[in-house]
């Protein structure tokens, strides 16, 4: 009897653990999989819903430091989740066309680099981060290539730049979908992400998300995954 009560109590607890795992995933995974359906809705057919789409050049604010990188809707945003463990680490904005035709534009002004072996990606040192004049921040741009590696960077910065002065609003190339495999591209879009420097000053891995900065504040816009509202994210939208 005693074994059996005790057996219970385990399958109980397993239960349990599982019921949390799965609310856990569903908390997390959840909201991205509504902004994967209207990612996909957009690319399908874009030209329905003109209101989704942010545009290059603009300010959601005139307190705002960022510029709008590109055209497009905004589909994935700073600590969305696309699996378990994951956290993204920029914004995803999809220009709704294909590759080498919505344009890019510099975000703020600072000094370009881009190192030899970039075929889709510049990132822009920022002395005096606008919001934290104390430190300095990197901005990343990147997936401007066709799949095969193609580049769409404007010919003004060709592989090895360092250290070139541009003003917010540059030109630097197009929106592409190079991920590094020419058989599995990704949609056509532009990632931008804030970077921190390292104590030397150089940029630190954009790939982990303790090394990059929310963009809300930057934009105007509720760009944190964690807490922004279920719809195509424009200025004015979110309560901004």
């Amino acid at each position: 009897m005693k074994k059996r009560h005790q057996s219970l109590l385990l399958a109980v607890a397993a239960l349990g653990i599982l019921a949390g795992a799965g609310y856990y995933f569903y908390r997390t995974l959840a909201p991205t999989t509504g902004r994967s359906a209207r990612v996909l809705e957009w690319i399908r057919h874009a030209q329905d819903h003109p209101g989704w789409s942010v545009r290059a050049g603009t300010r959601c604010a005139p307190e705002t430091p960022f510029l709008m990188p590109t055209d497009g809707l905004i589909g994935y945003l700073w600590d969305d989740s696309f699996r378990p463990g994951h956290r993204h680490t920029g914004l995803d904005i999809f220009g709704g066309a294909d590759v080498g035709v919505t344009p890019v534009v510099a975000a703020y002004p600072g000094y370009l680099w881009r190192l030899p072996e970039w075929k889709s990606a510049v990132i822009v040192r920022v002395p005096e981060d606008p919001l934290q004049p104390s430190r300095q921040i990197w901005l990343y741009y990147t997936h401007m290539a066709d799949p095969h590696g193609n580049s769409f960077i404007s010919s003004e910065f060709p592989p090895g730049t360092t250290e070139k002065f541009i003003e917010a609003g540059t030109f630097l190339g197009y929106q592409g979908n190079y991920t590094g495999d020419p058989a599995n591209p990704c949609g056509v879009h532009l990632h931008f992400s804030i970077v921190l420097s390292d104590e030397e000053g150089k940029f630190l891995n954009e790939l982990e998300i303790e090394n990059t900065l929310d963009p809300s504040p930057y934009f105007g816009l509720p760009l944190n995954a964690k807490s922004a509202p279920d719809e195509a994210l424009v200025c004015g939208s979110g309560g901004n």
